[in-house]
């Protein structure tokens, strides 16, 4: 009876000194400093209560209590938002465990082996819920920080297209994203032949191609109106040197090569703006692969890749409606007075115009014998009093036949004169 006396009595005292020396701060003062050395350097803040909660795990058995767990997630979370990535995290809890454990009082190791067994479960235990709150939280805080840079590069491609927003503010919110706005970019805009039910998946190999060939600055990838758009820097870097002018060159080829590999969208047509300096420069080639992908619909154009600096003589056409209207009313409408209407004259004209005004050449592209291309081309005189073949009359001709193509006639009516016009 003396003898288990004394037994408990050791026991109790074995237990205060334990206690007493978990509630030492100094030694897991310590074990917080090395486990931080031992993943990267990581700010100590991140364990919270992380150590104490191992510690008493140990003497007692402890498993911590929800709003303990609750702590911990939330210390993911800050690790997340200051920029600590979860594998550091994680090898900081696991760190911490095993030198707390190396650090524990003789006393919690010299127990039985059925008690010294329970204590190592008790602190598994806490590292695996511990270590599981704080992935959560790190995790749930990634997909915030995700979300909330994907809004807010939304918003800035859709200030930068349009080009309404201020400068400066622009400038500021574009720097965390590698835009400098202060040089030359342009823009490319991808359409596929058939909507996409979802466009987002088809930029994401097309992003991971355009970064490894740009760089991760300067470069943006989106979606916008079911296109797909890139903005990249298209001037030269004066202080790396690089040229860029062959980059800037094979930007939509590169484009058209790496959407024509998805299995849906194909066949897609490419458009370039030219490259303009400034944040408002952005805005401008927008607008002019815009204008690329539509003028390249209304001529049918058969080329995937449509660069708008070989479009500019369509846009001066067309930017003065009224007049090209004036024009191909007044230049073509007696077409559609020749038997089989104005379409075989217009496709004649197209073809001799395509080919250098050489009637030959015209009437390959035709599958037509030259006597119907010269026959036709006496036609189209005689109606109209313009000569194809007259190097006065053809730039007119011409420039009436390109208006009807943008016009879309002689199957769509002309839209009325303009009142004066």
């Amino acid at each position: 009876m003396g003898i288990a006396d004394d037994s408990t009595r050791g026991n109790r005292r074995a237990a205060k000194d334990t206690e007493a020396a978990v509630g030492d701060d100094d030694w897991l003062r310590q074990v917080a400093q090395a486990a931080c050395h031992d993943a990267g350097g990581v700010s100590e803040e991140l364990l919270g209560d992380y150590l104490r909660m191992l510690a008493e795990a140990a003497i007692s058995g402890r498993r911590p209590a929800r709003s303990e767990l609750a702590a911990v997630r939330l210390l993911g979370r800050r690790a997340a938002e200051t920029g600590v990535s979860a594998g550091h995290g994680v090898n900081l809890y696991l760190s911490a465990a095993r030198r707390v454990w190396d650090e524990l009082p003789a006393v919690v190791r010299i127990r039985n082996s059925a008690a010294v067994r329970a204590a190592a479960e008790a602190v598994l235990q806490v590292v695996e819920d511990a270590v599981a709150a704080f992935a959560e939280g790190h995790g749930e805080a990634g997909r915030e920080l995700v979300r909330r840079e994907e809004s807010l590069r939304r918003e800035l491609i859709d200030d930068l297209l349009r080009g309404d927003a201020h400068l400066g503010e622009l400038v500021e919110r574009a720097e965390p994203f590698g835009l400098d706005l202060t040089r030359a970019h342009q823009v490319a805009l991808a359409r596929p032949e058939r909507r996409l039910p979802v466009i987002d998946a088809a930029i994401s190999s097309l992003e991971r191609v355009v970064l490894d060939r740009f760089g991760d600055r300067d470069v943006l990838v989106a979606t916008k109106d079911g296109l797909v758009v890139v903005i990249a820097l298209a001037d030269d870097d004066p202080q790396s040197g690089t040229d860029r002018r062959a980059t800037r060159a094979g930007l939509g080829t590169l484009i058209h090569a790496e959407l024509s590999r998805l299995r849906r969208g194909s066949p897609w047509r490419v458009a370039v703006g030219r490259a303009h300096p400034g944040a408002y420069g952005i805005a401008r080639s927008y607008e002019e692969a815009r204008e690329g992908l539509t003028t390249a619909a209304r001529l049918s154009l058969e080329t995937p890749i449509v660069e708008a600096k070989d479009l500019l003589i369509y846009r001066v056409l067309f930017r003065d409606q009224p007049a090209i209207v004036d024009l191909v009313h007044s230049t073509l409408n007696p077409l559609r007075h020749a038997r089989g209407g104005a379409r075989p004259l217009l496709d004649t004209l197209e073809a001799y115009f395509d080919c250098g005004g050489v009637a030959t050449a015209a009437a390959v592209q035709l599958h037509l014998s030259v006597r119907a291309v010269t026959y036709r081309l006496a036609r189209v005189r005689a109606l109209t009093g313009f000569d194809a073949t007259d190097p006065q009359h053809r730039f007119t001709l011409h420039a009436a036949v390109l208006g009807a193509k943008l016009l879309g006639w002689p199957e769509h009516d002309l839209p009325p004169p303009t009142v004066g016009s």
